[in-house]
């Protein structure tokens, strides 16, 4: 019972929250140029398949995904993970359905893999003009690799500011790295190269790695997600920054990290955490006149063999058959 309610008052909040950002005018800090938005990350890789290999997602699993998430949830734009291998038919599938989309070309250290992906880059984004609303060369590519691949970065944008994408261009990576890994907060060397700044910020994932941020529970995640914006801000006066992930895993049920620095154990994983996580924050966000991405829509079950048990529990809707998005939102039946 307890469970079902908490559920519910964060889908009545976020229904209430969308209702009113239709109806208000722009604030005065807007993101991509005219409005405030509230989106989910979404990736369609469910159930048991998997980016490593395989088959990709197929286009009837993301229409039924993406009208899952319409149906059950108020979102209305989303922030896909790649435009290639079958991931260019979300853009497809997310225009029939009058979806926003924030688009990232996926770079790693395939850099055949990386041209690919930056020429479907430049044909999807001049293909829907009006669904993607903006683009990110990368995701996490530095704190994947140090700065190894900051050309891959920089040819991505570059080849996409001559080939004339419109879109409003970045590269998204934790706070950490946009603050060129000082505690001070200064710009990296892709301040001047980008629109606007996306960045990842997961107390969670700090609870567990960082030794400055090791002890932040559910309750104080929503202020430090606002907190690390303030910073960014500071850095870039002149940008857009977007929190373009931030979420609580639902489980495993009272799972907790041990920080590896300090050995504390703080923040526990359940689906009232998670709830109260995404509820607070998109809050405080829509205070300030800030976007925001949840991570994520959909469970992913391959997800552990990367981020440990937590990996499959970040979903706002379970990855699996039949689809329904139980956490944290309820069924409609409650």
């Amino acid at each position: 019972m307890k469970r079902s309610l908490v559920l519910l008052l964060l889908q009545l909040f976020l229904a209430d929250y969308a209702q009113a950002q239709a109806s208000q005018p722009p604030p005065e800090q807007v993101q991509f140029g005219r409005e405030t938005l509230q989106c989910a990350a979404f990736s369609p890789y469910v159930g048991s398949l998997t980016p490593e290999h395989g088959p990709p997602p197929s286009r009837q699993l993301i229409d039924g995904l993406l009208d899952q998430l319409i149906e059950q949830t108020p979102f209305r734009c989303i922030m896909t993970y790649g435009v290639i291998n079958g991931l260019g038919e979300v853009f497809a599938s997310a225009q029939t359905r009058h979806l926003k989309v924030i688009a990232i070309v996926w770079l790693d250290k395939d850099i055949a893999m990386n041209t690919h992906s930056i020429a479907a880059g430049i044909e999807t984004a001049k293909s829907y003009p009006e669904t993607i609303i903006a683009m990110s060369c990368g995701s996490e590519v530095r704190t994947r690799h140090g700065n190894r691949f900051d050309g891959e970065i920089l040819r991505c944008i570059d080849s996409l500011r001559r080939a004339g994408v419109r879109q409003p261009l970045t590269t998204i990576d934790t706070w950490w790295e946009w603050c060129d890994r000082s505690l001070t907060c200064r710009p990296t060397l892709f301040a001047d190269k980008v629109d606007w700044i996306g960045t990842n910020i997961f107390p969670w994932w700090e609870n567990k790695f960082s030794p400055i941020h090791s002890c932040t529970t559910a309750e104080q995640a929503a202020d430090f997600h606002i907190a690390r914006v303030e910073d960014l801000r500071r850095t870039y006066p002149d940008k857009d920054v977007v929190i373009t992930e931030f979420g609580w895993p639902n489980g495993p049920e009272g799972g907790s990290e041990t920080n590896r620095h300090t050995g504390q154990r703080c923040g526990i994983a359940n689906s009232e955490n998670q709830a109260l996580v995404v509820r607070s924050t998109f809050e405080k966000l829509a205070e300030r006149g800030w976007s925001g991405v949840v991570f994520e829509a959909f469970s992913e079950n391959w997800k552990p063999g990367s981020e440990g048990i937590f990996g499959s529990f970040w979903g706002l809707c379970q990855g699996l058959e039949p689809y329904s998005c139980l956490q944290p939102f309820a069924d409609k039946e409650h």
